[in-house]
């Protein structure tokens, strides 16, 4: 059965899909069978491994709102347990598309059912907001990590993802979990950094993943590429980082 992670947060600029993109890649390196679906309408994640497999026509928007079998949508790629569910830019109308369909949060839900026994892992690029697309994440999924970046303002907005996240405990998942937060784009030459770790530890306690992502260049530049920091630069900070960070989220799933 597999373990469905969403990653969210509704700010923009967090790292939060170049973590969903190295956390599902480096699962898949330690050969957990892992599915990465792209739920962002900027496809950035799609994008971002763009490298790795042959563009198809069909994405996650066709599986949503067109219902074509997910099955025909998902592409694999190089990495033999690494498959994605693709996005694109057609994704902007399905917020407004879900609206009027029945059950419109559990459309995901519906479809990852098909999918939950062949994967280990389902890890889900949520968009930047906290609308339909990111309800019907939270719905399917049974996990949530939240990423942080250490810069100023990193709890702003928190208080409405949490608000969002007991709402959608009480209402529609009740076993939705926070797995997790992640520091991300930490510098330890910063006294920022250690000031918003030290503040977010305090908020968050044992939530906190003890991994931290560092800032790292290697792991900008990745994306440009269309592939992973580990596939980019597997000596890289930023790759290191990543897999010492899946090694602790399998731990924490055991």
């Amino acid at each position: 059965m597999a373990h469905i992670i969403s990653l969210v947060n509704q700010k923009g600029g967090v790292g939060k899909t170049t973590s969903a993109i190295n956390i599902a890649v480096n699962l898949a390196i330690l050969e957990e069978k892992t599915l990465l679906i792209d739920l962002d309408p900027q496809a950035n994640a799609t994008t971002g491994v763009a490298d790795l497999y042959e563009k198809q026509k069909n994405t996650v928007y066709d599986v949503l709102i067109k219902k074509i079998p997910v099955k025909e949508c998902i592409v694999k790629t190089q990495i033999e347990h690494f498959h994605l569910l693709p996005s694109s830019n057609d994704l902007v109308g399905a917020e407004i598309e879900l609206v009027s369909m029945i059950a419109r949060e559990y459309q995901l839900q519906k479809i990852l059912n098909e999918l939950k026994l062949d994967y280990r892992f389902i890890i889900i690029d949520c968009p930047p907001s906290l609308g339909l697309l990111t309800i019907n994440a939270l719905a399917a999924s049974n996990l949530i990590i939240i990423p942080i970046q250490c810069e100023y303002y990193a709890l702003e907005g928190l208080g409405q993802l949490l608000n969002t996240v007991r709402l959608v405990q009480k209402h529609i998942n009740s076993s939705l979990k926070i797995n997790g937060v992640l520091l991300t784009m930490y510098d330890a030459r910063l006294n920022l950094s250690k000031e918003v770790s030290n503040e977010v530890r305090s908020y968050f306690k044992n939530k906190i993943f003890k991994n931290v992502i560092n800032r790292n260049v290697r792991l900008s530049e990745a994306p440009s590429f269309g592939k992973p920091a580990i596939m980019y630069d597997a000596n890289s900070t930023g790759a290191k980082n990543y897999m010492q960070l899946v090694e602790e989220i399998i731990d924490r799933v055991k």
